[in-house]
């Protein structure tokens, strides 16, 4: 339950994060260079959360709170946060997300994953047929800086795991 609350609440930090970057990064004239710091969070969870329904229920609140922060249309992040949070699960790559490149790799490579099922529902649901088309000059920088400041919240994830869900010894130790 407290870690539950915890990767909810560093998801809404790094949200808050993340649209002070956008501001910031701005200035640089390089249009979509404002990473999703998100998506490693959804990543790291679909490879190292044991528990398929709070993993799922996780990464449908953090796509959720992304939908409100975002103002995107309700649905759009929350879907794609589930369905790339099911698709790292999927491919099982457990042990392939613990070196510094790997991590890089692919939040870069579901970043370009989650890029395409955005584009598809907004194609599909959107009522501007010219929005996509704009949208996917995004993708390519989009995934590259995702994957650049993925590893610092890989690591910020794994400690998260590491304190919160580590059972305490009782104090006194001694038996009765």
């Amino acid at each position: 339950m407290m870690r539950n609350a915890a990767v909810i609440a560093i998801g809404i930090a790094l949200l808050l994060v993340q649209g002070n970057l956008f501001r910031f990064l701005g200035g640089l004239n390089v249009h979509g260079i404002t990473p999703n710091l998100v998506l490693p969070l959804i990543v790291f969870l679909g490879v190292h959360e044991s528990a398929m329904a709070r993993g799922a229920l996780l990464a449908f609140g953090l796509g959720y709170a992304t939908d409100l922060f975002a103002s995107a249309p309700i649905g759009l992040f929350t879907f794609s946060s589930v369905a790339v949070w099911w698709l790292s699960r999927v491919t099982a790559v457990r042990l392939s997300a613990q070196t510094l490149p790997t991590q890089v790799f692919l939040a870069a490579v579901f970043s370009l994953i989650e890029s395409a099922i955005l584009l598809t529902l907004l194609a599909i649901f959107g009522v501007d047929a010219q929005r996509p088309l704009e949208i996917a000059t995004l993708i390519v920088p989009r995934a590259i800086s995702t994957g650049i400041v993925s590893p610092l919240v890989f690591r910020i994830a794994h400690r998260l795991y590491q304190g919160v869900g580590a059972p305490r010894a009782a104090e006194g130790g001694g038996s009765s």
